[in-house]
């Protein structure tokens, strides 16, 4: 599957595939979220946690349309403001909130699509932690290559691209199927970025 039939197979995806989708950019996130907090004190990783879980349950239930806003004004309540904070995680903890923003935005309007949107922000969260981390000094071809040539962004496309496979081959939101969507985006604590909640 090259780029180009990636995106489209994304911009296909709907209903409960489209949620799914969404959750599992966010799940893969959460440690992002988790570490950051923990490192300033916020204390609301178990909260955050709490909603993500929230979330994930919604998928496979009528979602109730009065629980979301709810859902989403605490989660705009755990969100960071990335001007109040001169750390860098601030960014990749704040994208982990608009993901998860998106996954409910999305239970509660179906059909104004954001799996696109959603996926170039969480590879985004990976480049821009790579320039920051390695491409400093680099000129733009230097950065290209990096890019390319990145684990962790390798490991990005591949997440990205077999969720979306295993996506399409399932026909309904079986629990099964979920919980191992889930597991598998949990990846043992380790998020996109490669750091851990063990750490």
């Amino acid at each position: 599957m090259n780029a180009n039939q990636f995106l489209k197979a994304v911009s296909q995806l709907q209903g409960w595939r489209e949620c799914a989708f969404l959750l599992t950019l966010a799940e893969r996130a959460f440690p992002n979220y988790a570490l950051f907090a923990d490192a300033v004190g916020m204390k609301s990783g178990g909260k955050m946690r709490q909603l993500l879980d929230l979330a994930w349950d919604l998928l496979q239930e009528d979602a109730t349309e009065a629980a979301i806003p709810q859902l989403l004004t605490k989660l705009e309540a755990l969100s960071p403001n990335v001007e109040d904070y001169d750390a860098y995680g601030v960014y990749p903890a704040f994208d982990f909130c608009q993901l998860l923003e998106q996954a409910l935005l999305n239970r509660l309007n179906p059909n104004k699509h954001r799996a696109t949107d959603a996926s170039h922000l969480a590879t985004k969260t990976v480049m821009d932690f790579v320039e920051m981390s390695e491409g400093e000094g680099m000129d733009e071809d230097e950065l290209v290559r990096l890019f390319e040539q990145h684990p962790l962004l390798k490991e990005d496309k591949l997440f990205q691209r077999d969720t979306l496979l295993a996506l399409k081959r399932q026909r309904t939101p079986r629990g099964d199927f979920i919980s191992q969507l889930r597991t598998d985006a949990a990846n043992d604590g380790v998020s996109n970025l490669g750091i851990s909640l063990e750490g």
